[in-house]
């Protein structure tokens, strides 16, 4: 069977063929660390996951790169509001991204690269361009350098669009461009902004646009054509129509598969930390949700299907979890743990099928009911295929209850889902003893909390604890 993936490019399922038999580069748009991931970018993280297990699974060598944009306008505007180094801004950030990332059981990219540590990889790129007559530098001495969108034909065939009917790029002075429909290469320095956020070049001294780092990081790491481009949909404009038209112009034939998955939105609106409507992993804790709970829930469903967060959606795949988890305990402590087993046929139908998760959940949750009734019949033959099939099923979603992150080897599990749990029941206590206005009760619940080594920090989005000084 062959695996077949929706390309945008194409805007159809297709067979997977990769460039070398065998072997299979990814590279995924990461996050631009102006702030704290929060849910909606760990969606991205797991549906991605998920998908590179698969390709593990299948036999596959995968190279997978993921990026860090730690230099942009959102940062540079985060550290003038802040007075701090845009740098102490994006490495804070990007700590919080890497422990959010093992929290869910991510695995780490073959390689991580950050935008600052690739200038002169854009500025090779960029005099490519220049050369070719498909980049220009802006004739007002600003130092901005610009991609002549004219000069590419295809220019808005990825996203579906004519550049007669784009908006302009607003990403420079209308001045400096020959179209309002260019987007800058290169930024010259401004006035405004802060002063150690600049590299020499040809053209004077600045800084990359957001486009061209991931054309040059993708070469870098992956070479002039490569399997899959990944990323949420609300880059395919202009970000990836961008990073197609520069890499192309250059003469890289790049990516063969572009695959997007949707959004995750907090009512009608995208979680987004422009917007402020952002939930993360603290207040998911704070709901009393694990993390290997969350995981379940940002990937059963379809990678290609809008997630409309609920804290009581939230809840229900919390508790779909915990039935296949009290299952798997259940039934390893009478038949022994064993190994993840052989995936049913439909399983790997559904995988293969766009990597519908939806459907190999379902799968899952059959052999749940059959292991469930072989328990209860006390039919250990029965039982222990059922545990191995939902083993090796929750191994490729990434949350087989007795597989690392959540167990830790020892005979007492890994205690960090309880200790989750239990601070979440604490701090409901509080809350209850607060909504009464017993204040004396929520004090001494958060002070035995405080003597245990967990402080807690009341924030606009509710309690936040974290691990301190008794």
């Amino acid at each position: 069977m062959a695996m077949r993936l929706y390309d945008t490019a194409v805007r159809a399922v297709r067979d997977f063929v990769p460039r070398v038999p065998g072997q299979v580069g990814i590279y995924l748009c990461g996050l631009t660390v102006q702030a704290g991931p929060h849910i909606g970018h760990l969606r991205s993280a797991v549906n991605y996951d998920v998908l590179r297990r698969w390709f593990l699974h299948r036999g596959y060598a995968v190279t997978f790169v993921r990026n860090i944009t730690d230099i942009d306008d959102k940062v540079l505007a985060k550290a003038t509001a802040a007075g701090r180094p845009y740098w102490s801004i994006a490495y804070a950030n990007e700590i919080l991204l890497a422990a959010d990332y093992r929290r869910l059981g991510v695995l780490p990219p073959t390689y991580e690269p950050r935008a600052t540590g690739h200038v002169p990889e854009m500025h090779a790129l960029i005099a490519e361009l220049i050369a070719a007559g498909h980049a220009y530098p802006a004739a007002d001495g600003s130092g901005d350098v610009y991609f002549d969108v004219r000069s590419f034909p295809a220019y808005g065939d990825l996203s579906g669009q004519r550049p007669e009917d784009m908006r302009g790029t607003p990403d420079g002075p209308a001045r400096a461009k020959r179209d309002a429909h260019d987007f800058a290469l290169w930024k010259g320095v401004k006035p405004d902004e802060p002063g150690d956020a600049y590299w020499t070049s040809p053209w004077g001294p600045g800084r990359p646009g957001w486009h061209i780092e991931c054309s040059a990081m993708a070469r870098r790491y992956l070479g002039a054509e490569f399997d899959i481009h990944g990323g949420g949909l609300d880059l395919t404009f202009p970000h990836h129509e961008n990073e197609i038209a520069q890499s192309r112009a250059a003469g890289l034939p790049f990516a063969r598969y572009w695959v997007h998955h949707a959004l995750l939105n907090l009512g009608e609106a995208k979680m987004s930390k422009s917007l402020g409507n952002v939930v993360d992993l603290e207040y998911v804790a704070s709901l009393g949700v694990r993390s290997a709970e969350l995981r379940y829930y940002l990937a059963a469903p379809h990678y290609r299907s809008r997630i409309d967060y609920s804290d009581d959606a939230l809840r229900e795949a919390a508790v779909a979890y915990q039935r296949l988890e009290n299952f798997v305990h259940r039934a390893a402590e009478r038949v022994g743990p064993g190994a993840p087993g052989e995936l049913p046929a439909d399983f790997v139908a559904a995988m293969e099928d766009d990597l519908n998760t939806s459907a190999a959940l379902a799968v899952v949750h059959e052999s749940l009911r059959t292991g469930n009734s072989a328990l209860a019949a006390a039919d250990d033959a029965t039982l222990r295929a059922a545990l191995a099939a939902v083993r090796g099923m929750l191994d490729i979603l990434g949350v087989d209850p007795l597989a690392a992150p959540w167990h830790d080897g020892s005979t007492g599990g890994d205690l960090r889902g309880v200790v989750d749990a239990l601070v979440a029941l604490a701090l409901e206590q509080r809350a209850q003893a607060r909504s009464r206005k017993d204040w004396a009760a929520a004090d001494a619940v958060r002070d035995q909390l405080k003597q245990a080594g967990v402080v807690v920090e009341d924030t606009a989005h509710g309690p936040r604890w974290t691990v301190g000084e008794q």
